[in-house]
């Protein structure tokens, strides 16, 4: 079926209104803005929370994330999404109120289980994966950008789409805080909107949603791909909130905008598999009417999301050492994953998400336990070597464990399991300390 025929363009007039009603939301964004930063600055801990965890979200990854789930189908793929999400939020949740209790960043907050040494090594592993995040980003960003050109300008250059991506995400991350958040809300809210007229061309033929696969995937794998990336954003969500003065407000906010925004996305890459019986967004962009203001969604979707992740990776490198600067080092990692991007691309996403959850969900199950459940404050310097066999446990579990059928996925039986094992070995290691 050929895509020009089910896709119904927008008209000149339906696009005029397009523009008109981003125009005018402008205008009230621009007066709540004032009002808020002005007005209400008790406000301003909290609102730039809620924006910077729904640009988060809209972004191509979680599209192809979503487009992953069309063998599902339409009803499936959504219970999957919804139930998967409700499942990372609550890790979400407990990961950023740990932050936001003990005022510190993720990755020394892991220090709380694992010891000084201990974070050092998650530390580590994290910025590899969120260079590995940064690169897939570009990746996923300069194909669209370079699908869209090819079309409506004849111009492809996939290297150069990268580097401007790099570029983008270099000069937010030199913004004047106060000039960042306004204008990082106006982007955020306007691919909003964008996305939700992406969602009606889609959506509002629900007979039209047909996808014709030869593979097939289990329940317990959608979820479990549903909730993965919500476990990528584990290490990360307490470095927003581990200054907040209101942490449950502020945790709350955060992860109620990553929720909403992320199964939206997550449906709509969904919806537009189902709907053009192919996982490029770029394809649907290209018919719906929008124009050049596709290449605005696939740009600024693209660095608003990419720009928390070398962030993060800037905070886990001061984990380590504080020889360097934040910036400096946030440079170097947008530098880094944008030469990957252009000279290793990256085939195995689905893989890529599965080694990202083996890490983090047996981190977060040992962390929730002992700060939650046991009450552990105090740091050690050294690694805990007790705990330690405990997380290798998890790794490999969760690896198991993704290839069994489970009605909740692979994350939540990992959890409850190595929470246990941690309630146990930390019961022996009371008792052999009271020796």
């Amino acid at each position: 079926m050929e895509i020009m025929t089910v896709l119904p363009d927008l008209d000149n007039t339906n696009v005029g209104k397009l523009i008109l009603v981003i125009h005018h939301f402008y205008s009230l964004l621009s007066i709540k803005l004032t009002l808020v930063f002005k007005g209400h600055m008790s406000l301003n801990n909290k609102i730039p929370h809620f924006v910077l965890w729904l640009g988060a979200a809209i972004s191509i990854a979680e599209i192809s994330v979503g487009g992953l789930l069309a063998p599902l189908g339409l009803e499936k793929g959504i219970f999957v999404i919804i139930i998967g999400h409700l499942i990372g939020a609550i890790l979400m949740y407990f990961a950023s109120m740990i932050g936001g209790i003990s005022k510190l960043p993720s990755m020394q907050s892991s220090r709380i289980s694992f010891g000084k040494l201990g974070s050092w090594g998650f530390s580590i592993m994290n910025i590899l994966q969120l260079i590995g995040w940064t690169s897939v980003m570009i990746i996923a960003g300069a194909t669209a950008l370079n699908g869209i050109t090819k079309e409506l300008l004849n111009f492809e250059m996939f290297p150069l789409f990268a580097i401007l991506i790099g570029l983008l995400i270099i000069f937010y991350v030199k913004m004047k805080y106060q000039v960042f958040i306004k204008i990082n809300a106006i982007v955020v809210f306007s691919l909003f909107i964008l996305c939700l007229v992406l969602a009606f061309v889609i959506f509002k033929d629900t007979n039209a949603l047909q996808y014709e696969s030869t593979q097939t995937m289990s329940i317990s794998l959608g979820i479990e791909l549903s909730v993965i990336m919500c476990l990528s954003w584990l290490p990360l969500i307490a470095d927003y909130t581990c200054k907040s003065d209101n942490p449950k407000v502020t945790s709350l906010l955060s992860v109620g905008a990553y929720f909403v925004g992320s199964s939206f996305m997550y449906i709509l890459g969904l919806g537009i598999v189902l709907y053009t019986n192919s996982p490029d967004i770029s394809t649907l962009l290209l018919h719906s009417g929008l124009g050049l203001v596709a290449l605005f969604i696939v740009l600024m979707s693209t660095v608003t999301t990419t720009y928390l992740d070398v962030y993060s990776a800037g905070e886990s490198f001061l984990n380590i050492t504080k020889k360097f600067s934040k910036e400096s080092i946030i440079i170097v990692v947008t530098t880094i994953g944008t030469a990957l991007a252009i000279l290793i691309p990256m085939n195995q996403y689905q893989n890529f998400l599965i080694m990202i959850g083996s890490v983090f969900a047996p981190m977060i199950a040992i962390l929730i336990t002992d700060f939650f459940i046991l009450k552990k404050r105090e740091i050690r310097e050294t690694l805990d070597l007790i705990i330690l066999p405990v997380f290798i446990i998890g790794v490999i579990l969760y690896n198991q464990m993704i290839s069994i059928e489970t009605f909740i996925g692979s994350s939540v039986p990992v959890i409850i399991i190595i929470g246990i094992l941690t309630l146990i070995v930390r019961k022996i290691e009371s008792k052999i300390k009271a020796k």
